[in-house]
């Protein structure tokens, strides 16, 4: 049995790691996501798209990869409208998820055959993981599938 004194030694010496910490309360906080720089979009054919997903995000960095890429519709208007607009005011109309995407500066083909809407604009977003929608591509006119 070790002497009285050391006793309360060991113990303080068994506490100190429990005290240990960072001084913060609660669950870590997720480092913030930046959403990715715009696709570069055209088309390959009368209902063909191709999609080139980003290599950076709004920053700069690079990116390890994208959760979805959306293709948005808004219908025609007046005048043409900006890359924003499209997406603030479009309808998802197609939508591709891992793991069928390529990776960051990769191409994709979506078939819009199926898309079956009156004239109008059409923009390419990618989502990161968190549902962070990237900048909008360039809008490129959509028109109608009879024509």
């Amino acid at each position: 049995m070790p002497p009285r004194p050391l006793i309360p030694l060991l113990l303080c010496l068994a506490l100190i790691p429990m005290l240990g910490g960072c001084g913060r309360k609660g669950d870590p906080i997720p480092r913030t996501r930046t959403a990715p720089s715009p696709c570069a979009i055209r088309w390959v054919s009368h209902r063909i798209l191709e999609v080139r997903l980003p290599l950076t995000d709004a920053r700069g960095a690079e990116l390890v990869g994208v959760e979805k890429v959306r293709v948005y519709y808004l219908p025609l208007g007046a005048s043409r409208p900006q890359a924003r607009e499209v997406l603030a005011r479009g309808e998802v109309v197609l939508e591709r998820s891992r793991p069928d995407l390529p990776p960051p500066g990769g191409e994709l083909r979506m078939d819009m055959r199926q898309i079956g809407r009156s004239p109008g604009w059409v923009v390419v977003a990618a989502v990161r993981v968190g549902n962070v929608v990237g900048a909008p591509s360039e809008p490129v006119p959509w028109l109608d599938p009879a024509i």
